[in-house]
């Protein structure tokens, strides 16, 4: 674990899609958590995907924040304009062989059980083109969570090697996400429920790159029904931008916390959210039932 003093946050939104209520409550929690912490908050957007991708997306995230009174440190940061740094990284991992190439489909690693055993790593020929995979030499299964204790995933996900370029050449979600809170100096993560196991993977990748992991804060998720998140893939509705104190009063009452009077201006509504905010008040649960 790192010394969380300075403390450094981050929100990483990808623009995929209007902020929902889902994205507030990620976003407030880890304004919350890092202004309660006199530490920076910082914006991240991860815009690798771009099959995934809405035009315009990225600045309408942008503007939902500022008018939420969400404002970050610094200058944005775009994992697309990073893409260089991420493809140095791997050459690196090739070249000291800790990555390889794997051209095994999906109906193959299904087939192995539903987790890739590692085979092409083992070739005694290897593959000069494919997906690239890491040598998971540490294959972290348990790390301790700031609300929910100690944390244990399935051995066989912990143990895998991950892919860290996909066969199509855009870069990996776990490879991306670690090289950036590596050069944010990122001290804690505060996120959402559904990014647990993957916790293990990046505390994996942290070990081979020899960094120390941040601290973890995973929120509970907000679900419309049960085992369903509200996504931007599900249509979850995008959040008032011209009266949002209804919304930031919601999103303090789903984390806990003592709602505001909604008439008072967002930034005044935020100040005093920030003076009372308390961790142990957090719901401990992944998921969350809101009720229509």
């Amino acid at each position: 674990m790192v010394n969380s003093t300075p403390y450094i946050g981050r929100f990483a939104p990808s623009p995929s899609g209007p902020l929902h209520f889902g994205s507030l409550i990620a976003a407030l929690g880890s304004f919350l958590r890092a202004r309660s912490m006199n530490g920076q908050w910082l914006l991240r957007i991860e815009d690798i995907d771009p099959p995934r991708e809405i035009a315009g997306a990225s600045d309408q995230i942008l503007s939902t924040l500022a008018a939420y009174g969400l404002h970050w440190d610094g200058s944005v940061l775009y994992q697309s304009q990073r893409l260089e740094v991420y493809q140095q990284q791997i050459t690196q991992l090739l070249g000291t062989d800790n990555a390889y190439y794997c051209q095994c489909t999906r109906k193959e690693i299904k087939a192995m059980g539903g987790s890739y055993d590692g085979r092409c790593g083992r070739l005694t020929q290897p593959h000069k083109v494919g997906a690239i995979r890491i040598r998971n030499h540490y294959g972290v299964a348990q790390f301790r969570d700031q609300i929910k204790g100690s944390i244990t995933v399935n051995s066989q996900f912990a143990a895998e090697d991950f892919i860290i370029k996909r066969s199509d050449g855009l870069y990996a979600y776990q490879l991306a996400v670690v090289l950036d809170d590596i050069h944010q100096q990122i001290t804690e993560v505060v996120r959402g429920s559904d990014l647990l196991e993957p916790t293990c993977r990046q505390e994996s990748l942290f070990k081979l790159l020899k960094q120390p992991n941040p601290d973890w804060l995973h929120l509970p998720l907000a679900c419309a029904e049960k085992g369903r998140k509200l996504s931007k893939q599900n249509h979850a509705a995008a959040i008032d931008v011209v009266k949002p104190q209804a919304s930031i009063n919601a999103a303090l009452a789903f984390l806990g916390q003592a709602e505001l009077p909604p008439e008072t201006q967002v930034s005044k509504m935020l100040e005093q959210a920030i003076s009372q905010f308390d961790l142990s008040k957090v719901p401990r649960q992944s998921e969350i039932l809101l009720v229509p």
